[in-house]
């Protein structure tokens, strides 16, 4: 089967993104090189940087707990970045309340993420990447509002918050 990522551009979060100074710190903190070291860790480097939760997530495809993650009750300003590389994923303001029991965001930020058409469980979903070291994040569903229509539905534990200073 072959694999069907592509990225996404998020127009509308582009002003705040451009913006944000914990966007652009994010962003810096990650540029001085053009791939993350993760693309040559092996599967025991990833197992020793991250939680065995994180890493059955990102790395294993596993789903976390619906309700159990932290990041549900974040209501402050800033950026959610990638766990596994501390790459930019979502802003805040994409943030909202979908009563799914994991983190929305209606939008990622631009080349952020990519997506994979995934059977398994039986129903074709299509799965969320992070578009740097690969690891898995989530879903997307079209039941999100607008002006999208799409759902991020995102495990919290694939998620670091960076709130604005």
């Amino acid at each position: 089967m072959t694999s069907q990522r592509k990225p996404l551009i998020a127009a509308e979060q582009a002003p705040m993104a451009v913006l944000s100074p914990t966007y652009r710190r994010a962003m810096a903190a990650t540029q001085h090189h053009a791939a993350h070291p993760g693309a040559a860790w092996s599967e025991d480097d990833w197992r020793s940087r991250l939680s065995p939760l994180q890493y059955a997530v990102l790395r294993r495809r596993a789903t976390e707990p619906a309700g159990s993650s932290p990041l549900l009750q974040e209501r402050r300003a800033g950026v959610f970045v990638c766990a596994g590389c501390a790459r930019p994923l979502f802003t805040s303001a994409a943030k909202f309340d979908s009563g799914s029991g994991w983190p929305s965001f209606s939008a990622a930020l631009d080349h952020a993420v990519d997506e994979e058409n995934d059977p398994s469980g039986g129903e074709t979903r299509t799965e969320v990447h992070c578009h740097r070291c690969g690891c898995h994040l989530g879903h997307v569903f079209e039941d999100g509002p607008p002006p999208s229509g799409r759902r991020y539905c995102i495990n919290g534990t694939a998620l670091t918050f960076l709130p604005e200073r």
